[in-house]
Order: structure tokens, then C-alpha cells, then sequence
């Protein structure tokens, strides 16, 4: 069964001081927009919604939306903000998904596990995109894409188009961009080495002109 939300619509509305007491209550404050209806203000469990952005699908999670003890939509959370400091949720945004139409959402790459090229080579892998942009109907939203590297060679490269998906979702992240790559501990030392390189040229022009002149008088 898809997860309940139980919200509350909020006092207020989008009044700041208002948002304020409803976090001092313990509570998020939440706007519910989309689908052609206007934003509503609506106050939700910071629990519920924290066990939602670290489950399997995480934001993509699509649950129902309770408000007032009636079902209000089918909604995912499509942004959040969290207290720099306390490192606590202050705000939500929710949207209501219609589950005929397409989405437009953000799915993490997982690599699993060790590349040919380092455990025969002795290379790197090193992971250039953490997640892609899809597009696709709710239903077939995957928490996440776990791609087989074991056979990923040295200097080879794994780009987008080579993720596992079906004919069900479409890449909107571009197909020839580079996912992850096996590269030599060389190339790993090279960029460093250049930057060592760049210091040293940049400081020597400061260092001559520091430098007394040939012959000059102490």
C-alpha cells in the first residue's frame, strides 16, 4: 500500500510568522500545488516526510496526500529546505501527480561492484554523474539505477545510454554523457602535478623581483 501523509491545512496561509509556529509546534510548514489548482498551505509531520527522502525511492516516493481526513491527491515531494545549523527540515514543497502523464525526475546511479581495470589493472573508477534526469509515468519512477561495472576495463567509460532502463522511460540527461570511467593512477596524479607546476610558475616572477639586482649595493 502506498504511504499516507496526514496534513493539516495551515492558519494563516503563507503568512512567515505563521510558519514560524507551526515549526514551533513541531510541525513543517508545506505548500501543495499543481494539477491546475491554486498552491494550498497545509502543515505536515517532519517524521513521516524524513522517512519518506531516506527511503528506497526517496523524493520520487509518490504517496497519498490526507488532508483534514480526506485523500487530497497522489503528491511526491519535489523540493525541501533544511536549517544549515540543526540540520533539521524548516520547509516542503508538494505537488500532485496525475499517474497518466509523464514526469520529468532526478534518479541516483548506483555502481556496483569492482571494475576490471582496478582489481586487474590496478586503475581508479572514478563516478562523473551521481544521478540522471528521466522522464516517465509515475509508476515506473526507479528509486535508483544499479549498473554492473565488473567488466569496465581500463580507460574505458560508461555513458548514460548504457544504463539499464526500459522502453518505459526516456533519458533526458544526454545519452553520450560519461557516467563513470577507469582511469590510471597516472592520470590521477597528473592533474596535481600540474597545479604544482602552475604555483611554482606564477611564484617565480614575485620571487625575482624580491631578489637584489646583480652587483646592486647592500
Amino acid at each position: 500500500m502506498p504511504e499516507v501523509v496526514i496534513a493539516k491545512t495551515r492558519e494563516g496561509k503563507f503568512n512567515k510568522n505563521a510558519a514560524r509556529r507551526v515549526r514551533a509546534a513541531g510541525k513543517i510548514p508545506a505548500v501543495l500545488y499543481g494539477a491546475g489548482h491554486e498552491p494550498v498551505a497545509i502543515e505536515v509531520d517532519p517524521k513521516q516526510i524524513t522517512r519518506i527522502l531516506y527511503s528506497e525511492s526517496g523524493h520520487n516516493t509518490i504517496f497519498d496526500l490526507e488532508v483534514g481526513g480526506k485523500t487530497e491527491a497522489k503528491a511526491m515531494i519535489v523540493d525541501w529546505q533544511y536549517e544549515p545549523i540543526k540540520d533539521s527540515l524548516i520547509h516542503i514543497d508538494l505537488k500532485r501527480i496525475a499517474l497518466d502523464k509523464t514526469l520529468r525526475v532526478k534518479v541516483p546511479v548506483k555502481l556496483v561492484g569492482t571494475p576490471v581495470g582496478v582489481k586487474t589493472f590496478g586503475g581508479i573508477l572514478d563516478q562523473l554523474l551521481r544521478e540522471v534526469e528521466i522522464e516517465c509515468l509515475p509508476a515506473d519512477i526507479p528509486g535508483h539505477m544499479d549498473v554492473d561495472v565488473t567488466e569496465l576495463g581500463l580507460h574505458e567509460v560508461l555513458r548514460v545510454k548504457s544504463l539499464p532502463h526500459t522502453d518505459k522511460i526516456k533519458f533526458l540527461t544526454d545519452e553520450d554523457a560519461p557516467v563513470a570511467h577507469v582511469i590510471s593512477i597516472r592520470e590521477e596524479a597528473a592533474p596535481a602535478a600540474d597545479a604544482v607546476a602552475a604555483d611554482a610558475a606564477a611564484a617565480a616572477p614575485a620571487a625575482a623581483a624580491a631578489a637584489p639586482a646583480a652587483g646592486a649595493k647592500k
